[in-house]
């Protein structure tokens, strides 16, 4: 397996074609804007500027990633003589279901088809193709160059030579592959976006503020940022999609989302990216000045 193709540009994908072209793969990253294609090769560029200055790798090390990554904005065209399809579009399921139906078409019949999809099952996703066989989870954390988790997860009819590819795909990457089954949320999700909507509901109920709650959990808990600022960090739409996955596919209220993140993420405010959530964004990405009022 040599040939990778990502589709899209965004956060994840231009992360996911990062790790690949890092790791010696031949990527083709593929959005339909030319902007977003220009803001994520931009994105790769800048990622790895800061690993040359850490030492972590070599001016020439940058060159020959960069070098190794081509952009398209045709998926038909893109697509061609690959091994493997990274799909890292939007979380939105209607537009993963006809990607992959595309996908099916424009492939080659054994290419497999991963999606990086954060909680929309894999089997609904596999089954609009022809090759459900091969259709896999590839869930990469972000910053995905970074963080070393992949969750790999199997839809009902992934097989067992797919998986075993996949898997060790990611161990080439430097990656730690972990094999979960296709349920809403998988493991990540299924235990974060709780806690996440919990922290939410503790602020929205009046216990107390953002940031004691934050507090609480980092200096407690020992998490690295507390989970109203991973909330903002993830996207507050983001969180809100995929606890909308959550409680339509298990009908437990314990999934349903917090009153109070539904109206953020109406009114706009969506954390990091939208330049304020709970936190304000506008000077700094660090989360130290609290954006949210009652």
């Amino acid at each position: 397996m040599k040939n990778i193709a990502v589709i899209g540009a965004g956060t994840m994908g231009n992360g996911i074609a990062h790790a690949f072209a890092q790791s010696g793969f031949n990527v083709k990253l593929i959005d339909i804007s030319e902007q977003s294609l220009e803001k994520g090769m931009n994105t790769i560029a800048a990622n790895l500027d800061r690993m040359v200055a850490k030492g972590t790798i070599t001016e020439a090390d940058k060159h020959k990633t960069i070098g190794s990554i081509i952009t398209y904005t045709d998926i038909e065209d893109g697509v061609v003589n690959t091994d493997l399809v990274v799909e890292a579009a939007t979380e939105n399921t209607d537009l993963k279901l006809k990607i992959f139906k595309d996908l099916d078409r424009y492939c080659d019949t054994e290419t497999i088809l991963a999606t990086n999809t954060s909680s929309i099952s894999i089997t609904q996703i596999a089954a609009v193709t022809n090759r459900q066989d091969k259709v896999i989870g590839m869930h990469f954390m972000n910053p995905v160059p970074i963080m070393k988790l992949v969750e790999i997860i199997r839809g009902y009819n992934t097989s067992d030579s797919v998986t075993k590819s996949i898997m060790d795909l990611s161990e080439k990457l430097g990656k730690v592959p972990v094999e979960v089954n296709d349920y809403p949320g998988f493991v990540a999700n299924r235990i974060l976006m709780p806690m996440i909507n919990e922290a939410i509901e503790t602020l929205y109920n009046g216990v107390a503020g953002v940031y004691e709650i934050d507090t609480v959990m980092k200096l407690g808990m020992a998490h690295p940022m507390g989970p109203l600022q991973l909330a903002d960090f993830i996207g507050l739409d983001v969180c809100l999609s995929i606890l909308n996955v959550m409680y339509d596919g298990f009908k437990n209220p314990k999934y349903a989302p917090c009153p109070l993140l539904v109206n953020m993420v109406r009114a706009g405010k969506l954390g990091v990216k939208s330049g304020a959530g709970f936190y304000d964004y506008s000077e700094s990405k660090k989360a130290e000045k609290v954006a949210y009022k009652k």
